[in-house]
């Protein structure tokens, strides 16, 4: 029997009106942002920049709802049993969504199949940091130091698995030294150490480090960022400094529970792309050590998968064991 193309726009349009007609009312009440941090770390101060740049573009307050726990899996379980109406998102990184799954046997949520994902809105790298007590200027005569006294320098990071050990673990392998991990319970306690001189160097968040070196408590060494961070203009990058190898980078997206519309997400993507290419971005989050970015959805859930099979095989030469 032949379609009728009326009949058949027809339907279509029947389809299309309810997703058309919710992104045009889109929001109309407050909007609540899962931050799955404690208050004042990097990926807190990320949910609530984007917080409020969304407020302004939306013209609705979108709250930061900080739910800190299990390295981020709460947060994330709590998102992802959240209504699918747009009014739940999470600010949500690669240590969560890619990390995580290899450091536990539960996690609460599936990274790839409760989520809509949303966009990429940041991305960053540790700073190879050391004590200014610590002979050595650069990456070069460190790594020297190291060989000449092996497993005698320790390096802190803001735990197991974290970006800030996984960077410390390919430095080790790329430049054949042997030093002794220790992990903190956050990346920020790991840098009051290397500033008390507890420990020599982290390989730590541009956050809690930036202002340390500039203040002269901390010496940078290089970022693992393949550009230098405009924070630190005279740090120079791995690669720049003798040690070109895959480095695991940090990112930051927003993301809704999976069933949520569409036509909401796009219109939350297009927004998002907005604010983050405008100047004041690139400003406030240089400052951080970080790079503003806007992706489509389907780039988020393909970053997820290139990180995922990267750290499965940094992972697996580490011997990191799921707790």
């Amino acid at each position: 029997m032949p379609v009728n193309p009326l009949r058949l726009c027809c339907c279509v349009l029947a389809c299309l009106l309810p997703l058309f007609v919710q992104a045009q009312s889109y929001p109309n009440k407050p909007v609540r942002m899962i931050a799955p941090y404690p208050p004042g770390g990097t990926s807190d101060v990320m949910a609530r920049l984007v917080a409020q740049k969304l407020s302004d573009t939306l013209g609705r307050q979108v709250i930061v709802d900080n739910r800190p726990g299990a390295a981020g899996n709460l947060g994330h379980e709590i998102a992802a049993r959240a209504p699918a109406d747009g009014y739940t998102l999470l600010l949500t990184s690669g240590g969560a969504m890619v990390t995580n799954v290899f450091l536990y046997k539960r996690l609460g949520f599936d990274p790839f199949k409760d989520f809509a994902p949303v966009s990429i809105v940041a991305t960053a790298a540790p700073m190879m940091v050391i004590n200014p007590t610590v002979p050595a200027r650069t990456v070069q005569e460190f790594v020297a130091l190291a060989k000449a006294r092996p497993g005698e320098f320790n390096f802190g990071s803001g735990g197991v698995g974290t970006t800030s050990h996984i960077v410390g673990e390919v430095f080790k392998a790329a430049t054949g030294i042997n030093i002794v991990h220790v992990p903190y319970k956050g990346g920020g306690l790991a840098v009051l150490d290397v500033v008390a001189g507890q420990i020599p160097l982290s390989f730590a968040d541009m956050v809690p480090s930036v202002p340390q070196v500039k203040a002269g408590r901390l010496r940078g060494l290089a970022v693992t960022t393949p550009q230098r961070a405009p924070v630190l203009p005279d740090v120079p990058t791995m690669a720049e400094a003798g040690v070109d190898a895959p480095f695991p980078g940090q990112w930051w997206a927003v993301v809704a529970p999976r069933q949520t519309p569409r036509a909401v997400v796009q219109f939350l993507n297009q927004r998002i792309g907005e604010f983050m290419r405008t100047p004041d971005m690139r400003e406030r989050l240089g400052a951080m050590g970080a790079f503003p970015g806007h992706t489509t959805p389907e780039q988020v859930t393909e970053t997820m998968e290139q990180g995922t099979r990267q750290m499965a095989a940094v992972v697996k030469a580490a011997g990191i064991k799921p707790e």
